[in-house]
């Protein structure tokens, strides 16, 4: 009987917890798309870039991300959204690369998620929209894209 009592006391307990578990999480992607979209829309590269892990980024990669990132700041962001990774996807990301310097690189930490981010663009000339894909890891409990490090 008593061990009944336990069992039913820690699962529970284990139950009440998985809500705000899962809250958390929920309220940590919001924050991140929510930077994210402020920064792009307001031409902020400063913020974008705080939103980047470079720790040992190799330099040229470096570059790379910055310019991907904030070649259409200033555009409308149609949609943002952080997705779960596939098998594949994971697969892809924790891959040895090659390097913009000709050498090999990979992502210092495991990405959990992909950004995908949607942008419209309207000026005299008509509408047009372009969407991109960035992996993102959590590190230090903030979700963060990382840039690639060498490989030694």
């Amino acid at each position: 009987m008593r061990n009944c009592i336990a069992a039913l006391a820690l699962f529970l307990g284990f139950a009440l917890t998985l809500p705000s578990i899962s809250f958390a999480a929920a309220e940590k992607e919001k924050m991140f798309t929510d930077a994210y979209k402020k920064a792009f829309e307001a031409k902020d590269q400063k913020a974008l870039e705080a939103l980047m892990y470079t720790k040992g980024a190799d330099p040229e990669a470096l570059e790379f991300y910055t310019m991907m990132m904030t070649s259409e700041m200033g555009s409308k962001v149609a949609s943002i959204e952080l997705r779960d990774l596939t098998p594949e996807e994971k697969t892809k990301a924790s891959a040895v690369m090659p390097s913009p310097n000709g050498g090999q690189s990979k992502l210092p930490v495991n990405p959990t998620k992909k950004l995908v981010l949607k942008i419209q663009h309207a000026d005299a000339n008509g509408t047009s929209s372009s969407s991109s894909e960035s992996f993102v890891a959590e590190v230090d409990g903030k979700y963060m894209i990382p840039v690639p490090v060498a490989v030694k």
